[in-house]
């Protein structure tokens, strides 16, 4: 016997060994399934992938395509400049985040440092701009207006601004042909984010980070087809950044060319002459308020009536898109943005908002007729029409007696369509409406397109309201609260309104139903929108979608895409009322409230059509429209704050008129100084080469269309948008300028008898508490 112990493996240690080694085994037959699968099976597509390391890629921004009026004459295109850029990855490589060498670049661009500084930060919800809202590897364009001295400066000492270039690139241009701004038109460019670029990295048109893209106006609704494509060439290159060869490359497409149906010819004009209008109509004394009109804001359209082709479009205030070009400065973003510029961004042609006035007239006669009324009457055009204790008053208190619809229209009789409009509210079941009432009044302006949008190729369209009895529901259980809080029971005028709505806003009163009745109340719409309404008035009833794209056509010129008129609803009358609304507004331009601006008309051949509208808004000066059309064309303008519809805008629509037909003030149409007499059917011809065949085009040739007012022409033109005696209105002496909405205030003034619900007056609207509202006014 030994005292060692017998040597052997137990049980336990046998089963441990045993589980280790295929432990071993199993991991070692896994790495080597792995590495068969990489480089065997796999080997060929990931050598592939590798070989991407050592491949970089260099970027040629595609040239944008220009956007051309009717014409041909460049309203957009591209021009070579020297820009100073910085590269933000770079400048963060360094200690001091690149402060000392954006100083030196400062100082060498003969700027200040913080400007340049404020350039290159990035945009976020608490970095005010000027800022940069494009990728953070982009580099980031400092000026585009740099001398070929400060550009030979900062390549000559490149270790001096290491992170800075200065190179020569096609950057946007908007030249303006003829002093034709068309601003909100044409909207502007800014770069591209991330965010963008990865929303339309699966798209069929990605974003490279290079891009420029549109932030308004034609340069964003048309910016797929203006962009291009950008050309990208890959190198093969080693560890050390040193070129081995090319790889491959995707040359550059530059973008195509847009054709606009905007004349800039007739664009110059009508932006010429609603400025002119506005600066008159701040002379002019309104003895409603006592001081004179503000006139802050205005819009006029010009459409092809059989089309709906948009030939000219202003909007005022207005601004320069070239200030958007190589980066906007902080006192031009500051200017544009502020409420003491009165946002001039805002293209009020499709985004202003107003009570329509006395323009509206065409739809409660269309929705008469609809609700079984005759259009020959007779209505009693009395001076003044009663519901309950308040009584609503024609302009003047006139009295015409028993008149047709038609006349109705010529001289705006407001009791008319009160009469009319509260029988139907009567016949809907009044204070206690039926299960389905017919609405005809409201129903019917959502035929004629209002409360939506008219469909035009331009972004950001606000859609106006028809106040009907959806409306005020939704708008009641939006606001209640905030008027039960502000309202009062026998308070001030604004109190005791929202004292009223809070109890009832929900109903559709009567007051409500006469005041829609002549475009006012709670009822908006847009300068587009009517000018949509009156062109199918014009052209037998077809409401087509405004448009200002006309073609799209390739950088050679050999592919051609028209883009056809598209129509998007029938007026809801017969012809025989249509028929009959048209001659009523033939009556207005000759008979009626808008006679006195188009004496000397040749009627005979260019058979004009109008109706005038002054619109009153609770706090503001009363708006002016005038809207028209004859068989080419109609056109409507606005001026906020303005006066009178006649008064303040007419004058510049006769203008306009003047100019496309080559009308003199006498009457004689001379062709040789017609603009348009008749719409441009044929497309500007782009050669192979790129080049476009355009004409020339005088620097400004505005003022030579105006004509010098007549020395008596003051004294012997009224000022209201209804003169007492339509017949008589070209020799009617006015001592002072008034208006239709001067005398109703010296009248409530005066302790007359109230005209709305509550005691007030009815097309006012008293000011809301701070409470929801479902659309903001620009006005």
């Amino acid at each position: 016997m030994t005292n060692i112990p017998e040597t052997g493996r137990s049980t336990r240690v046998q089963v441990r060994l045993v589980v280790i080694q295929v432990l071993v085994i199993s991991l070692l037959g896994t790495l080597g399934g792995r590495l068969w699968y990489l480089q065997i099976r796999e080997g060929d597509q990931y050598a592939k992938e590798a070989s991407g390391n050592h491949v970089q890629q260099v970027v040629q921004p595609a040239v944008r395509g220009s956007i051309l009026d009717a014409r041909g004459v460049p309203l957009a295109d591209n021009e070579t400049r020297l820009v100073v850029s910085a590269s933000r990855t770079d400048l963060l490589k360094m200690k001091d985040d690149g402060e000392a060498v954006l100083t030196k670049l400062a100082g060498v661009l003969g700027m200040k440092p913080e400007d340049v500084m404020t350039k290159v930060r990035l945009c976020n919800a608490e970095t005010p701009q000027p800022c940069w809202n494009g990728s953070p590897y982009q580099p980031i364009p400092i000026t585009d207006e740099a001398t070929p001295k400060q550009a030979l400066q900062i390549r000559e000492r490149a270790e001096d601004f290491p992170g800075i270039t200065a190179e020569p690139q096609a950057l946007r241009r908007y030249p303006s042909p003829g002093k034709a701004n068309t601003a909100q038109v044409l909207g502007y460019l800014s770069p591209v984010t991330d965010e963008e670029i990865q929303q339309a990295q699966d798209t069929d048109s990605p974003y490279l980070r290079s891009d420029m893209v549109g932030r308004s106006g034609l340069e964003r609704q048309y910016d797929k087809q203006l962009r291009g494509k950008a050309g990208v060439t890959r190198y093969e290159v080693d560890k050390l950044g040193r070129v081995l060869g090319q790889a491959e490359s995707d040359p550059a497409e530059p973008g195509a060319n847009l054709v606009t149906s905007i004349d800039s010819r007739v664009q110059r004009i009508a932006e010429y002459e609603l400025n002119e209008a506005m600066k008159e109509a701040r002379k002019q004394h309104d003895r409603n308020t006592n001081r004179n009109y503000e006139a802050d804001s205005g819009a006029v359209v010009v459409m092809e009536a059989k089309t709906g082709r948009v030939v000219a479009m202003a909007s005022n205030p207005t601004y320069d898109p070239n200030a958007w070009v190589g980066g906007i400065s902080a006192k031009d973003y500051a200017e544009l943005t502020g409420k003491k510029s009165n946002y001039p961004l805002l293209n009020r042609a499709i985004q202003g908002l107003s009570a329509p006035g006395s323009i509206f007239k065409v739809i409660p006669t269309a929705a008469a007729i609809k609700a079984g009324y005759s259009f020959e009457g007779p209505y009693n055009c009395s001076s003044s029409y009663s519901i309950g204790g308040q009584v609503f008053k024609n302009f003047e208190s006139q009295n015409h007696g028993p008149i047709s619809l038609g006349r109705a229209l010529e001289v705006s009789c407001d009791t008319v369509f009160y009469s009319l409009s509260h029988e139907e509210w009567k016949r809907d079941g009044g204070n206690k409406p039926k299960k389905n009432p017919n609405d005809w009044f409201y129903k019917v302006a959502h035929q004629f397109g209002l409360g939506e949008e008219t469909g035009i190729d331009l972004p950001n369209e606000v859609t106006g309201r028809v106040p009907d009895r959806q409306w005020k529901a939704d708008y009641w259980k939006a606001n209640k609260d905030a008027w039960c809080k502000y309202g009062k029971k026998g308070g001030s005028y604004a109190e005791q309104i929202a004292y009223e709505n809070c109890l009832e806003g929900n109903r559709l009163r009567a007051g409500d139903s006469v005041n829609y009745s002549i475009g006012q109340g709670d009822t908006m719409v847009t300068p587009i929108q009517m000018a949509t309404i009156y062109a199918a008035i014009s052209n037998g009833g077809t409401l087509y979608d405004p448009t200002v794209g006309k073609a799209v056509i390739s950088p050679d010129g050999r592919t051609v895409t028209e883009i056809e008129p598209q129509a998007h609803g029938k007026l809801p009358t017969s012809k025989k009322t249509l028929a009959q609304i048209d001659e009523a507004l033939e009556g207005v331009a000759t008979r009626g409230t808008a006679a006195w601006r188009f004496g000397g008309w040749p009627q005979d051949k260019i058979p004009m059509h109008a109706k005038t509208g002054t619109a009153e808004v609770y706090g503001k000066q009363t708006t002016s429209w005038f809207a028209t059309y004859t068989e080419d064309y109609s056109i409507v303008m606005t001026i906020s704050q303005g006066g009178t519809g006649s008064g303040a805008s007419g004058p510049a629509v006769r203008n306009i008129y003047n100019a496309l037909y080559g009308v003199s003030e006498d009457g004689e149409i001379d062709d040789k100084k017609a603009l348009l007499p008749k719409p441009q059917k044929t497309l500007p011809k782009v050669r192979t080469d790129g080049t476009i065949t355009s004409p020339k085009i005088a620097k400004d040739f505005a003022k030579e269309f105006r004509p010098s007012p007549s020395p008596d022409a003051e004294a012997t033109t009224p000022q209201g948008d209804d003169p007492a005696d339509p017949q008589q209105a070209g020799t009617t002496p006015s001592p002072e300028n008034t208006n239709r909405d001067t005398r109703r205030g010296r009248r409530r003034r005066g302790g007359g008898p109230g005209r709305g619900g509550g005691g007030g007056h009815p097309r006012r609207r008293a000011p809301r508490p701070r409470a929801a509202r479902p659309e903001r006014t620009a006005s």
